[in-house]
């Protein structure tokens, strides 16, 4: 699943933000919800198309969210993560039986092969994440972690042991025994 660079397939497919070192523009008013929803101005972007193709020249720098494009640079906000994984299904990999998971922007990532899994607060509550293209995480949905829950198996990890996930041969420790 992995191209020469090393990024997911479906990295390879994306333009070529990484490439790009246009002026920064200022402050769009686009805030990107800790609920997955994307406000331009105060109002909700109802196209998923939309939301895609902004997600497509998404960056993230030195904690700061941009859009950028070959000729600019604007600064967005982001209440916590700006990807939210709305499915899952197991797959094959090289490294035996994984889990691919889809964003609400049509992403796939397969855990253990260039994506990872976590466990982190915001706001009091501990939820879990999956790593991203470029430095962002996705938020796992409440309805595709609570499906996974049936998957769950002892594992151990450099973080110790305790109840996680095995997908591509690689351990994902999401809690510990106490």
């Amino acid at each position: 699943m992995m191209d020469l660079k090393g990024l997911p397939e479906t990295t390879a497919s994306l333009p070529p933000v990484h490439t790009w070192t246009p002026p920064f523009c200022g402050d769009m008013d686009l805030v990107i919800k800790a609920n997955g929803e994307w406000i331009h101005e105060g109002g909700k972007i109802k196209r998923p198309a939309m939301v895609t193709m902004f997600s497509r020249i998404l960056w993230f720098e030195k904690g700061e969210y941009f859009l950028v494009t070959p000729v600019e640079k604007v600064r967005i906000q982001v209440e916590d993560s700006p990807f939210l994984v709305v499915g899952w299904r197991w797959v094959d990999s090289e490294l035996g039986k994984a889990i691919e998971f889809v964003t609400h922007t049509d992403d796939r990532l397969v855990l253990g092969v260039g994506c990872d899994l976590w466990m982190a607060f915001f706001q009091n509550e501990e939820r879990p994440y999956v790593s991203m293209r470029y430095g962002m995480k996705a938020l796992v949905g409440r309805n595709v972690f609570y499906d996974l829950a049936e998957y769950l198996e002892p594992v151990k990890t450099s973080e110790g042991e305790g109840i996680g996930l095995i997908s591509a041969g690689k351990s994902y420790l999401l809690m510990k025994d106490e």
